[in-house]
């Protein structure tokens, strides 16, 4: 299971330590290495996912693994909710998410704070939606994960999860692996001071179970009509569910 596939292979500190100290390390290149290495399709990407929660209409959301804020600031764009609330367990990231709301005056409405979706410090039933962009697979104990931010969501209220996921299909497949396993990590070490952190990023995603096996665990902490939806041909995908 991925919980065993961890940034730096030390023996004395967790997963979710070592998930902290990677994304403090890269934190002032994420944004660029994101845009740059997915040719501007991550934010695309972002903008689907932010749309499959039109209907609902919510107007106090979480967003887990919220690093820079990128995903909650296309929320607001597109749903206009009243409140964000982002956690992520990097001070690192959170420090350059408040940087972004500040310049772009949001204090109002997004706020962000310390946290990880295994322990999260709101009441049961708070939240009309949840968004984790790119964050499940980092999780140290995804079921645990999982269970928590059902906890903290209203009955009726939705999730919308953004991961990367594993094409199948020749020759994307051979394709995204040679890019994941080669190019990724050689543009990782170019630009950002941390050298495992963007080898760690395939090992991840590899491990993650994807697909009907996350729908399975999604449906297994409570879930209901969850959902998978493929983007560029199967590099990442769209998961929902319902409280």
């Amino acid at each position: 299971m991925n919980e065993n596939i961890t940034p730096y292979q030390s023996e004395t500190a967790t997963k979710k330590e070592q998930v902290a100290a990677m994304f403090n390390n890269i934190s002032g290149t994420y944004d660029f290495l994101n845009h740059f290495m997915s040719l501007g399709i991550d934010i695309l990407w972002r903008r689907k996912a932010i749309k499959e929660l039109k209907s609902i209409k919510p107007r106090i959301m979480l967003d887990v693994a919220t690093g820079t804020g990128d995903f909650a600031f296309e929320a607001i764009n597109i749903l206009r909710p009243e409140k964000i609330i982002g956690v992520d367990i990097s001070e690192g990231m959170l420090d350059v998410a408040r940087k972004k709301i500040h310049d772009r005056n949001l204090q109002n409405i997004f706020s962000v704070q310390s946290g990880d979706s295994e322990g999260l410090r709101f009441e049961n039933d708070h939240f009309d939606a949840i968004t984790v962009a790119f964050g499940v697979r980092n999780y140290q104990n995804l079921e645990k994960g999982l269970a928590d931010m059902y906890r903290v969501l209203k009955p009726g209220g939705k999730i919308v999860i953004l991961e990367f996921s594993k094409p199948k299909q020749f020759p994307v497949k051979q394709g995204y692996n040679f890019y994941f396993k080669h190019v990724t990590p050689f543009l990782g070490r170019l630009f950002s001071k941390d050298n495992r952190a963007y080898t760690y990023l395939p090992e991840s995603v590899a491990a993650f179970p994807d697909g009907e096996e996350f729908t399975t665990l999604m449906n297994k902490v409570g879930f209901k009509d969850t959902k998978d939806k493929r983007l560029t041909f199967g590099i990442s995908a769209i998961y929902t569910g319902i409280k």
